[in-house]
């Protein structure tokens, strides 16, 4: 026993040094019966900060990637095209994993002291791929842009409160119709990314200022990028290339991984964590943030526009069963209203609803439903476990007397032919910084993705009113009203909060956890580094 207890201390003491990899030591603990698990922690917590190496070409394998996919930031709706677009985009600013503002286009950010005029100073010597530099001119024509509703930008909700915008030399002046404290997170949605002219002549180009530029765009199969020579970031960038190769299925998208072919996966399937824990030269980075799966109602189509049927439906799912499930355990239970604790402001008090099949069949009576079939359509990638959770759900409506069915739909133009067009179907949302960005984006009555079509004057009035209080307490209190008034009269049916679970080789450095979203909230491509 101490002899073993000598040899590890002595593999610590040679990580500590940097003098040998993780692979290494944790090829070398496991011999000595310590698990997997344990050898990557103890090396984590024993190696120095590494200093980024440059060079070589890093892979990543993602499900959430379609055909129909296009490089129109404001049209990004699902994973690969947010990822593509933060690997060639830049905004004015972005959020760090500790939540506070990372100034990237705009170097400095102030307020009026009523927060309803702010001010971007904009970085000097910014270049685009296609050469010139960034302008406040062009800042404010992105702006216009998006909210420009023939633009069917994702970033409208947040752009409308904005009633004047000016480009005066390096400085952008932003007139607000409202007090909002928020607004520089709201200027950090992945939609706004700056493109020459706004991108208004072929916003599609793919042309902007970020650390990558687009070498090839295969919609639904893979997308190639080099290295920005003139980026402004030198902490940003560290490979000469990246490919983002769309893996959809599952199976497929695992092996690849273990193969060595990619370095880093998204949404590793929850049934085979465990399993991928033990892999040897593979870890599991499981984050806790505000990423939720759904499935949505549009309130405005029959039979969806009856508040009882909605009622029955949002009482006949059983949460737990799904986190237990389809997360195995990686996420949290959802209400139904797009706000957890990962938000500031939360109202913990807010009663937790449980299925509960008779208050469900009380409400599916009192709706006057003829019995004919209630179609919810899904798809293996509208999330993870999104068809078994669908027939999960299913089976606990019918148990409760209400006749839900499954549709499996073609994973391949899911975001353009049935989420936002089909009445009833499975989504995810990844969150966002604050409760008036996610708000603003999918629940205001204006809003371009305002995906369940719920339209509410007092809620509207109430998230306005929010954006200007500057008194904490009372802001809270205008969330929580808000989030009765979704989680009771709204479409949106939250089963749970899901954690970002991403399959990263030990050959990557630089890995942050971010819970801002998947893959290190999109920058995981552009902020990682190749030990070897």
């Amino acid at each position: 026993m101490n002899d073993k207890h000598n040899q590890l201390d002595w593999m610590v003491a040679q990580a500590q040094k940097g003098s040998m990899s993780r692979r290494e030591f944790v090829g070398r603990t496991t011999a000595l019966g310590v698990s997997t698990a344990l050898a990557s922690a103890l090396f984590t917590k024993a190696a120095p900060a590494q200093e980024a190496k440059k060079g070589g070409v890093i892979r990543v394998g993602m499900q959430g990637g379609e055909s129909t996919n296009s490089l129109d930031p404001a049209l990004a709706a699902s994973e690969v095209p947010f990822q593509v677009n933060m690997t060639w985009g830049e905004m004015l600013c972005d959020v760090k994993p500790d939540g506070t503002i990372d100034h990237r286009i705009a170097e400095e950010i102030s307020s009026s002291p009523d927060a309803t005029e702010w001010k971007f100073k904009i970085r000097a010597g910014v270049e685009y791929h296609g050469g010139g530099t960034v302008t406040a001119d062009d800042v404010v024509a992105t702006l216009k842009r998006h909210t420009d509703e023939k633009a069917q930008s994702g970033a409208l909700g947040i752009v409308q409160g904005i009633t004047d915008m000016k480009a005066e030399g390096d400085m952008v002046t932003l007139k607000l119709n409202a007090a909002n404290a928020d607004l520089p997170y709201l200027m950090a949605d992945y939609h706004l990314m700056i493109q020459p002219g706004g991108g208004v002549d072929n916003p599609a180009a793919g042309i902007g200022a970020g650390p990558y530029s687009v070498v090839v765009n295969e919609p639904g199969v893979r997308h190639t990028f080099k290295k920005h020579a003139n980026y402004f970031d030198s902490t940003i960038g560290h490979a000469d290339e990246v490919e983002i190769l769309v893996i959809n299925d599952n199976t497929a998208r695992t092996a690849a991984l273990q193969s060595g072919q990619i370095h880093m996966i998204n949404r590793v399937d929850p049934k085979i964590v465990e399993l991928l824990k033990g892999a040897p030269g593979i870890q599991i980075k499981a984050v806790a943030g505000r990423g939720h799966y759904v499935f949505i109602m549009h309130v405005d189509k029959p039979p969806f526009d009856n508040n009882d049927l909605r009622l029955a439906l949002k009482y006949a799912i059983n949460r737990e069963e799904m986190v237990e499930k389809i997360l195995g355990g990686l996420g949290s239970v959802g209400n139904d209203f797009p706000i957890n604790a990962a938000y500031p402001l939360f109202d913990n008090t807010i009663e937790q609803r449980a299925y509960d099949p008779a208050k469900a069949a009380e409400h599916y009576k009192a709706s006057g439903h003829d019995g004919s079939p209630i179609i919810l359509a899904t798809a293996t990638g509208a999330f993870p476990g999104a068809v078994d959770a669908a027939n999960l759900f299913a089976a606990s409506a019918n148990a409760a007397g209400i006749p839900l069915q499954a549709k499996l739909e073609p994973d391949d133009g899911y975001w353009s032919n049935v989420w936002n067009v089909a009445p009833f179907c499975a989504s995810y949302w990844g969150g966002r910084p604050v409760q008036d960005q996610m708000y603003s984006t999918a629940y205001l009555s204006t809003a371009e993705w305002n995906d369940t079509k719920f339209k509410n004057a007092k809620f509207d009035e109430l998230l306005m009113a929010a954006r200007g209080e500057l008194d904490a307490d009372k802001r809270k209190g205008m969330y929580s009203e808000m989030a009765h008034i979704l989680r009771d009269e709204g479409g949106l049916i939250l089963p749970m909060f899901n954690d970002f679970v991403s399959g990263v080789s030990d050959t990557i450095g630089g890995w942050v956890d971010d819970p801002n979203g998947e893959l290190m909230n999109g920058r995981a491509q552009v902020r990682c580094w190749l030990n070897a």
